[in-house]
């Protein structure tokens, strides 16, 4: 399920801007490949963070993955509840399985990410 109105990286997370601030999490993509996931591995709020660099590692019964910032900015707030429901992102990646929230600090980076139509072409490829 690719979700139009969002971003996507090459990586499988894809990011919600609103103003100056982006929501992020992995993609159902991503979540499907891992499989039921146990243990989720947040960024500190305050991190300071380049686009594309490794922010979150996830981990299932079968794999784990690190999840990379699709923008630079600063982390500014985290989804505490993985913690204890990492299930939630296999559950609902898009929503309550968001992983941070981060303030943009360069916007440029939105260049680089695909609108949903290309992600989908992109998962076409796989």
């Amino acid at each position: 399920m690719v979700v139009e109105g969002l971003l996507y990286t090459k990586d499988h997370e894809w990011a919600k801007v609103e103003g100056d601030v982006v929501t992020m999490g992995i993609t159902d993509y991503a979540q499907e490949q891992l499989g039921e996931l146990v243990f989720v591995e947040l960024p500190d709020v305050g991190k300071e963070i380049a686009a594309r660099k490794e922010i979150a590692v996830v981990e299932s019964s079968k794999a784990a993955g690190d999840v990379y910032s699709p923008v630079a900015g600063t982390v500014t707030e985290v989804n505490s509840e993985l913690t204890t429901q990492p299930e939630r992102i296999n559950g609902d990646c898009y929503n309550g399985g968001w992983i941070c929230k981060l303030k943009i600090t360069d916007k440029k980076s939105l260049d680089n990410l695909m609108d949903a139509k290309k992600y989908q072409e992109y998962l076409d490829t796989l």
